[in-house]
């Protein structure tokens, strides 16, 4: 079940691997999400000491939140992987000019997730044929939905 998605992220890059990874989250944070105050824009991990942290999460905090919490919606986030996968990661990313970015959030088994991409940045031309193949596949709908209520009358 996905609680935010970028949708920026498909658009900007190209998805080359995605994998799944824990989010260390605060109390209040929790509570939020549930109740929908999160926003995943212009997310994205960066690596630091060999840790994954994510950036450009916000989870706004609720109203009701407790007086002795003092929320800071933009806080970065750790996210948790098996170091074996880390590692494959800082590689690819180090030696190969990949990305990672931050697809979604969901739940599983109870808990928050994170889908985290490994990508390659789109050229300006590349977008402009996502932005055509997008507005093909809309025109093709039309046609057929006009095709079959053309064809009934």
């Amino acid at each position: 079940m996905s609680i935010a998605e970028n949708r920026r992220a498909r658009f900007d890059y190209h998805i080359e691997e995605q994998f799944e990874a824990g989010i260390v989250l605060a109390g209040w944070e929790v509570k939020a999400i549930r109740a929908g105050q999160v926003q995943l824009p212009e997310g994205y991990v960066h690596i630091r000491d060999g840790e994954l942290y994510m950036i450009g999460c916000r989870i706004n905090p609720l109203r009701s939140a407790s007086t002795h919490v003092h929320p800071e919606a933009d806080r970065t986030k750790k996210l948790l992987m098996h170091k074996t996968e880390i590692r494959r990661l800082i590689g690819k990313v180090e030696q190969r000019g990949y990305t990672l970015v931050p697809l979604n959030l969901h739940y599983k088994d109870g808990r928050v997730k994170v889908q985290v991409a490994l990508a390659k940045g789109k050229g300006e031309h590349d977008k402009r044929d996502t932005i055509k193949e997008r507005e093909w596949e809309k025109e093709k709908g039309r046609l057929m939905r006009h095709k079959v209520s053309g064809g009934k009358g």
